[in-house]
């Protein structure tokens, strides 16, 4: 067959229609804008011999450490593999944490194949120390190499990329930790129905999203995965979350369709609901196209690559000062809430209703533990004290419950001492992460519109320019309102208004206080305004939130209560 140069690992009885090449037989261009396009369209999707090709022309682009070894290497060392049997009893290296090599449609000695090349590729990178990823990668290149030696070139380019800011494949268990934590933020933001569907459903949340590179790298079907790697070679590894988020909003309505539309919000064992979401994701070809698939991922509004490093970036500093850098050998650790029921004790929330706002905050905290900082209750109505017992601590959480039984409150990512910094005169501070909420009567989350409706902050003009506030008003007015920026090693790297070109500060109001009244949201009002004594409140729309009122315009509070993020890892 035309395709057998690059084919010889193939088993085709299995490849389907994909043994059937039709369509371009070549690539004119080496622009990487319409590579990208390319990839995203399928350009080379029915060829075989033309997407060898164009991977072969994409992993000898990649900017690479100056000794990188290459196929010469590898014959070298291993002689003529045509002429040595290979086997799979072979142990792979512990860095692959036990992860098999997928069939992928190879033929049984193609596998073993993989098995030899891996473990050449541990003793040239001895710097690896986690890569779960790698007996995927490894066999899906296999299937367009001529020889065991190009498919160890081309996965040691890929391990011995160093281009600034480009991220291909995690190689030590903080890359992959911080990851998972990484991902489970961007199923929070941009997978909400199905981030409560698994918040509902599995004890353990961070354990189910520790798979999320193997749903992609792994399970996906070859005819799925192969064209995750068309788009992932060209633009890197911001496709794998892309993909996995979009793979979980498949889930979630593959759930809601097998259960009647209401879902089982039963909590089971975390691996009852990994195994659930692997047999789905196996059998996707039977509801989802490969083309539906990146379709779904490229659909959903996310941050750029930049913002998805930053967030990594903080995550693996979160881990390191946690000291968090190394797998532990008998188990995964647990990084989940560690929330004792019986001894967590609030008047306004209880230990599930807290569990639930827990699953909301970013997942670099969820090595936290709730620590309450101020009650009502004990410490009194005093604007005073509740900023004495705040300073200090960040991030906070604030809850309050009203005298009509209603409770909401907001999730506060900067220290309350950045207040003092524009004086005795309201200024606002804090990060994008900053969001609102309510409890009761129900449940809802009200992120920064940056994120939740990024096509209504960029067309949103300052109030200022439309109207005279009056002496209200004032509080809300982006003139009359000091905008003071922490220096850039002090402010949150994830989600910060520096971060972003916007239209109007009204975007970016988060919280601000002063001896007379705390303040959550602004622009165009204030979704939370809270007096000195702590006993009158106010809430409405505001332009930072996009939020309707979280209870009762003007509300009379019953309790308030604000927690801190207790380090359970410290020693």
């Amino acid at each position: 067959m035309a395709e057998e140069d690059y084919g010889s690992f193939v088993d085709w009885n299995q490849m389907g229609d994909l043994a059937k090449s039709s369509g371009p037989t070549k690539v004119d261009t080496k622009d990487l804008k319409e590579f990208k396009r390319m990839a995203r369209q399928g350009y080379w999707a029915k060829n075989h011999k033309l997407r060898a090709q164009v991977y072969q022309q994409l992993i000898k682009a990649i900017p690479c450490r100056t000794v990188t070894p290459d196929a010469a290497v590898y014959r070298d060392i291993m002689g003529n593999a045509a002429t040595k049997k290979t086997s799979t009893n072979v142990p792979l290296p512990e860095f692959v944490d036990g992860n098999p090599i997928p069939r992928y449609c190879l033929k049984p000695e193609a596998v073993a194949s993989a098995h030899q090349i891996i473990n050449c590729l541990a003793g040239h990178f001895p710097d690896i120390s986690h890569c779960p990823a790698l007996p995927a990668v490894t066999s899906l290149l296999l299937h367009f190499s001529v020889d065991e030696a190009q498919c160890f070139e081309h996965v040691s380019r890929i391990l011995a990329c160093n281009e600034p800011g480009k991220r291909l494949i995690d190689q030590t268990f903080l890359a992959y930790e911080s990851s998972c934590m990484t991902f489970g933020d961007l199923a929070n933001k941009y997978c909400t129905a199905a981030h409560k569907l698994i918040v509902a459903t599995a004890q353990d949340v961070m354990d189910v999203y520790s798979d999320w590179q193997r749903w992609v790298l792994g399970d996906l079907p070859f005819s799925h995965v192969v064209r995750v790697l068309d788009v992932y070679l060209v633009e890197g590894y911001k496709v794998l979350y892309r993909v996995a988020v979009a793979l979980l909003k498949f889930y979630r309505k593959h759930k809601m369709g097998a259960e009647g539309g209401q879902g089982n919000q039963q909590q089971e064992d975390s691996n009852k609901i990994k195994a659930d979401i692997q047999v789905f994701v196996k059998g996707i070809a039977s509801t989802v196209t490969p083309d539906k698939l990146l379709e779904k991922a490229f659909s959903i509004r996310m941050f750029s690559r930049k913002e998805i490093t930053l967030l990594q970036l903080t995550n693996e500093k979160s881990l390191q000062q946690k000291g968090i850098t190394v797998k532990q050998k008998r188990s995964r650790r647990n990084v989940q809430l560690a929330l004792n029921p019986d001894t967590f004790s609030s008047e306004i929330v209880s230990a599930k209703e807290m569990h639930d706002i827990w699953s909301w905050i970013p997942e670099r905290f969820a090595l936290c533990q709730p620590q309450l900082l101020f009650t009502t209750s004990t410490h009194g109505c005093s604007l005073n004290r509740f900023y004495s017992h705040c300073e200090g601590h960040e991030p906070t959480l604030l809850l309050i419950r009203t005298t009509d039984g209603d409770v909401c409150g907001a999730f506060l990512s900067t220290d309350w001492e950045e207040r003092k910094r524009g004086g005795n005169k309201l200024s606002f501070f804090g990060t994008g992460e900053c969001f609102v909420f309510r409890l009761k009567p129900e449940m809802e989350r009200y992120e920064w519109i940056v994120i939740s409706h990024p096509e209504l902050a960029s067309s949103i003009k300052t109030q200022a320019q439309k109207e005279t506030a009056t002496s209200e008003d004032q509080i809300t007015d982006s003139n009359s309102l000091q905008q003071p920026e922490k220096p850039p090693g002090e402010l949150s790297p994830f989600l910060s208004a520096r971060h972003f070109n916007l239209n109007s500060k009204n975007t970016s109001m988060f919280m601000s206080g002063n001896v007379d009244s705390i303040i959550v949201g602004g622009g165009n009002g204030n979704a939370l305004y809270i007096d000195s004594e702590l006993n009158h409140g106010r809430t409405g729309s505001c332009t930072t939130f996009d939020n309707p009122p979280l209870c009762a315009e003007s509300f009379q509070i019953s309790l308030l209560e604000v927690w801190g993020f207790q380090d359970t890892m410290a020693s």
